[in-house]
């Protein structure tokens, strides 16, 4: 890189120059209306150095060009030194990357210490949503970040299954399904069972409103409502164990782990391990046991546990009920400690979790860290804002959630519209179109979720989201589909960089962009956020077309010329795809 090349030779100008040893050298991308391929920010050393910024600059400009040879000039604009970098560097950096598979990814050493990602986390009683759709494309693709940055990485997530929102749509099928399976209606297992919950709701309602027509108030209403005393009956005969309970739950969930099974596939994400509620509900009580006893918690009269966090600006927080039943809390607790028991080599996890969730976390790794875990100091919660929807919010039980595989199939089909309409597919056959089809249509769905932080919400347009020009998928694609176009048609040996050439000022741009990859990827994993690889990736994109339209490429007569602009082309492409596949996207060779 670069700045580790200038860096120890500005620092020895600082101190051959003015006798002062500085210890940071701050640098900035060179504006667009001066000279320069980088800048050195002059302003900080003036605590050292006392004098005029422009005489310093000239001066340390004046050593750079003397003794550093990727330095062939410099100007100074008030107390900014622009220095302008040797074609020399650039060749020799491309050269160095262009030998490198996949340039920017680091693997991990023998020793290091895993990082387990948690995401999806679905509830068995209906199908995924779109909201479960940003969850999924976030943890996956930080857990593809994290190990492009040389960390090793475990996928997961914790099933739902057990609880009263399952018993309602396992009583709904009893009382109203008449034996209907998947394979009878057609329907994916997700969401006929979902389709169960949202008709035990409109059942629950109906019983409501006429037990209040009969003189009961609403709260009586609903705690009287004979469809919710059968579905909390139900879950006391699940927790008995009650057999004919039990063969139902277990029926009803595996219908939904098959289709959530085809929801991941068509998403294109994958875990390594999955927890289940019903495994991990009991956990924790005898971490709260132990923890009690070192003073970590304490009980009240009722003998409730609890800890106390007013210190840590927090509030107390229950971790066992008077009855001695859990809380979320005491699952988390003891389901992080298995986690680790499972997968020793574990340092850290992330936990990809919507906003609402933020204080919960802030007490589940406070009480980690109490009991004293090393690890519980790389828990990170992964908060990301709702997705909203033009229409409002949706709400499952009634119903008016946006179904995540209708979505999948509705960006399909918009991405088929805008193709023909297009018409460039001559010579496709069918399936090749349909396959071209789903990955434009998930690629902009993926791309228009991932490019924003995940810390803003999202309002959530599929027609702009399936734009061939602008900050989309699609334009990223096509232009990946452009550069594979160019190589097909480049018929002369692409292994050797020639290290001898003048380069265009568009060429050596796109080089520096290409430099900057490794370090998106340490960035983006560090802040667990795509957003930095998918913007990356859209101003390589914009750099990169800008490129195409001003420089021949096929059409250069030096032959020299021409193979280094395929080479680079080449380059491109590649990390389009390694960023994009960090992102969980393919990239078409044709479009």
């Amino acid at each position: 890189m670069l700045n580790q090349i200038l860096t120890p030779q500005i620092i020895k100008a600082a101190q051959e120059l003015y006798d002062v040893v500085i210890d940071k050298v701050e640098y900035q991308v060179t504006r667009k209306e001066f000279e320069g391929d980088i800048t050195v920010v002059i302003f900080p050393f003036l605590k050292q150095i006392k004098g005029n910024p422009i005489e310093i600059g000239t001066k340390i400009g004046e050593y750079l060009v003397e003794n550093t040879a990727e330095i062939e000039r410099f100007n100074v604009v008030k107390g900014f030194l622009n220095l302008v970098v040797s074609d020399a560097y650039y060749l020799s950096s491309f050269t160095s990357m262009y030998g490198e598979a996949h340039f920017g990814y680091q693997t991990p050493e023998a020793d290091d210490k895993a990082v387990l990602v948690e995401y999806s986390s679905p509830n068995t009683n209906k199908p995924l949503h779109l909201g479960h759709v940003r969850n999924n494309l976030l943890g996956f693709s930080v857990a593809e970040i994290l190990k492009a940055s040389g960390k090793k990485v475990y996928k997961t997530q914790i099933i739902n299954d057990r609880g009263i929102h399952i018993c309602k749509s396992m009583l709904a099928w009893q009382k109203f399904g008449q034996g209907e399976t998947p394979e009878s209606t057609g329907l994916k297992g997700d969401k006929l069972v979902g389709n169960y919950y949202v008709k035990f709701d409109i059942e629950y309602k109906s019983q409501i409103k006429e037990l209040m027509a009969n003189g009961m108030t609403e709260d009586q209403a609903k705690a009287e409502a004979p469809i919710i005393k059968e579905a909390k009956q139900m879950l006391l005969d699940w927790e008995a164990g009650k057999p004919e309970v039990i063969e139902l739950w277990k029926k009803m969930n595996q219908w939904v782990y098959d289709g959530f099974a085809v929801s991941y596939a068509n998403l294109g994400i994958d875990f390594n391990k999955n927890y289940y509620e019903s495994d991990t509900y009991l956990l924790g009580k005898d971490v709260v046991e132990d923890g009690l006893a070192r003073g970590v918690f304490f009980k009240k009269e009722d003998n409730s546990v609890w800890i106390d966090l007013t210190d840590e600006g927090l509030d107390e927080k229950l971790v066992l009920r008077g009855d001695g039943t859990s809380v979320y809390m005491t699952q988390d607790i003891g389901t992080a400690i298995q986690r680790v028991k499972d997968f020793p080599d574990i340092g850290g996890m992330v936990y990809t979790v919507g906003n609402e969730q933020d204080y919960h976390f802030k007490v589940l790794f406070l009480i980690l860290k109490r009991l004293g875990f090393d690890w519980a100091d790389s828990l990170y919660h992964l908060s990301y804002g709702m997705v909203d929807l033009p229409s409002g919010k949706m709400k499952s039980r009634e119903g008016t959630v946006v179904d995540a595989d209708e979505l999948m199939e509705e960006m399909t089909s918009t991405a088929r519209t805008i193709s023909e309409d297009l018409g460039k597919l001559e010579g496709y056959s069918e399936e090749e179109k349909e396959t071209l089809y789903k990955t434009i249509g998930l690629g902009a769905l993926k791309y228009y979720i991932l490019k924003v932080d995940p810390k803003k919400r999202i309002l959530f347009n599929p027609e702009e989201s399936v734009d061939f020009a602008g900050n989309t998928g699609p334009f990223i694609q096509y232009a990946y589909a452009r550069i594979q176009s160019i190589l097909r048609r480049a018929d002369f040996d692409l292994t050797a960089v020639s290290p001898a050439i003048a380069l265009d000022p568009k060429e050596k741009e796109i080089i520096k962009l290409l430099e900057d990859f490794p370090e998106v990827i340490q960035n983006a994993a560090k802040s667990h956020s795509p957003a930095l690889v998918a913007n990356y990736v859209y101003d390589l994109v914009k750099e990169y077309n800008s490129f195409y339209q001003s420089v021949s490429i096929l059409g250069e007569e030096d032959l020299t010329l021409k193979t280094f602009r395929v080479q680079l082309s080449q380059k491109v492409g590649l990390v389009i795809q390694d960023a994009f596949s960090l992102l969980g996207i393919a990239v078409p060779n044709r479009m």
